[in-house]
């Protein structure tokens, strides 16, 4: 049944549960950041310090990524994910007290600056944990048959908050301001905490609880390496991300190039998750498990060719549709790198293989961000966002020269041996 079944994760009502407390999750926070990007912004009119926002997360993400995931395996998940929940409200909070004039009167503008990089970095050291909880979660919540539909519903649920997040973050900027926007940021990380508190506590798989933290993070890091398929998927990706990092400067883009307002800001920052959220519906019913190695270098590319169409860009819609485009190909990159996660990952390594992806892909969003602060300061917006994009195109065929294995990769196989069990 699961094998055909595009609904087969939903038929759990814990993971309906989950998807909800995910989707309030980054719904909050995919609007968080573009409101502060704005406010960053505003306050500098500086590209750099856009790339600095995405520096002050990625530092301690990165640095910590490897031993939130040792902590992960450690620990019971749904009360840990609580705890990340309730922290980021403190961030969301504090951010929202950053903008509130009655407050800041007298403060220069500086010192507002650092107090709001000092919560993004604090903020950083949360993701770390954040994603290999939400990761280790999902696969206690549904059996191993269903983890590739769960993936792609997961995903979905990700891209479909990614839409409707940053678009509702550029119009309330314009309608209620900066301040108010953060306040209700503040209460949808409150509402997802008791959301939250529905699903049960779940048991700990692993079997070496108490193991030496170097111990755990060597066997971690050991094993992403010796598995081919998750390491190449991880690197492409990051590469890819790290040079097609454009989302970064929209901000210039909507004031300073298109001229499109905060409104027009909302749209650009939310077209690519439209795109991606549209194709990983249609995966959920038409699996890309065959052929997943050439499909993935596929979408990559696409996703480059799509970034420098925007960059050359001048006219708003011509932006969007570009922008569309690059979610559609990268909605296809997730889908196959979550699916290759899912089913290669034991299921007592999942917190420390989720924490390197984080370090690979995740982190490279905010590398991106501050590679495409700097390029922009020193080419120009418009030939950064091109540089990027050429250089996504040759890492794609770089690595399909050099590793005919992962061109070969398929996961059908996978899948099968899953449905057995």
């Amino acid at each position: 049944m699961a094998k055909t079944d595009p609904y087969a994760a939903l038929r759990f009502k814990e993971f309906n549960i989950f998807l909800l407390v995910r989707f309030v999750l980054v719904f909050g926070w995919s609007m968080q950041f573009i409101v502060i990007e704005w406010e960053v912004y505003s306050l500098t009119k500086d590209p750099l310090s856009l790339g600095v926002i995405g520096l002050m997360e990625i530092i301690p993400a990165f640095t910590m990524a490897l031993f939130a995931g040792h902590i992960v395996d450690q620990k019971e998940k749904r009360n840990l994910l609580l705890l990340c929940i309730a922290t980021f409200s403190i961030i969301s909070f504090g951010l929202f007290l950053l903008t509130w004039p009655t407050i800041v009167s007298g403060w220069t503008t500086q010192t507002i600056l650092y107090c709001i990089y000092f919560l993004v970095f604090f903020g950083g050291f949360l993701r770390s944990f954040f994603g290999p909880t939400i990761f280790s979660l999902v696969a206690l919540i549904v059996p191993k048959k269903a983890y590739p539909n769960a993936a792609t519903w997961n995903s979905s649920t990700w891209q479909m908050a990614s839409v409707l997040g940053p678009a509702t973050g550029g119009f309330l900027i314009g309608w209620i301001g900066v301040h108010w926007s953060l306040c209700i940021i503040f209460a949808l990380i409150i509402l997802s905490f008791i959301i939250l508190l529905q699903i049960k506590r779940k048991p700990i798989l692993n079997p070496k609880i108490g193991e030496p933290v170097i111990e755990s993070l060597k066997e971690g890091v050991r094993f992403v390496f010796k598995t081919k398929a998750i390491l190449g998927a991880m690197t492409l990706d990051m590469v890819a991300v790290l040079f097609g990092g454009a989302i970064a400067l929209l901000p210039i883009f909507a004031q300073d190039i298109l001229k499109v307002g905060s409104e027009g800001f909302g749209v650009l920052r939310a077209a690519p998750a439209v795109g991606a959220f549209l194709t990983m519906l249609i995966t959920a019913y038409l699996p890309i498990s065959k052929n997943a190695g050439m499909k993935l270098l596929a979408a990559i590319f696409g996703f480059g060719v799509c970034i420098i169409v925007f960059g050359l860009s001048t006219i708003f819609w011509v932006s969007v549709i570009a922008l569309f485009f690059s979610g559609v190909t990268d909605g296809v990159s997730m889908v196959v790198r979550q699916t290759i996660l899912q089913l290669k990952t034991p299921d007592h390594m999942r917190g420390r293989v989720a924490s390197v992806n984080s370090m690979f892909v995740g982190s490279s969003n905010e590398l991106g961000a501050f590679e495409s602060g700097i390029t922009a300061k020193l080419m120009g917006t418009v030939t950064a966002v091109v540089f990027g994009g050429t250089m996504t195109l040759i890492t794609v065929v770089t690595t399909g020269i050099v590793s005919p294995s992962f061109r070969k990769l398929d996961l059908t196989k996978d899948l099968e041996e899953h449905h057995k069990d």
